[in-house]
């Protein structure tokens, strides 16, 4: 998919996010701004902070007026490594 490449490349800090699956449920429904990103989390504003391991999601994030869902394996790695891909 072409937009999930583009998002892959883009800076995911600002964006709105929802998580829609993960190994842990009770994670499932916390949707908020992406605040910061590492390597390996993410950290949404959700009533306070989240910290969100990557790996272990799945989200759904609004880029350029789309709705797209993206594993978060997909987002693994600093935020400047990625655009190299």
């Amino acid at each position: 998919m072409l937009v999930s490449k583009k998002i892959v490349r883009h800076e995911l800090v600002g964006l709105n996010a929802e998580i829609i699956d993960a190994k842990n449920p009770s994670l499932i429904g916390i949707k908020g701004e992406i605040i910061d990103e590492t390597k390996n989390t993410i950290i949404i504003k959700h009533n306070g902070i989240k910290k969100i391991i990557k790996d272990q999601v799945k989200m759904k994030l609004k880029f350029n007026n789309q709705a797209i869902i993206l594993e978060g394996k997909e987002l693994v790695g600093r935020p400047e490594e990625r655009i190299k891909k």
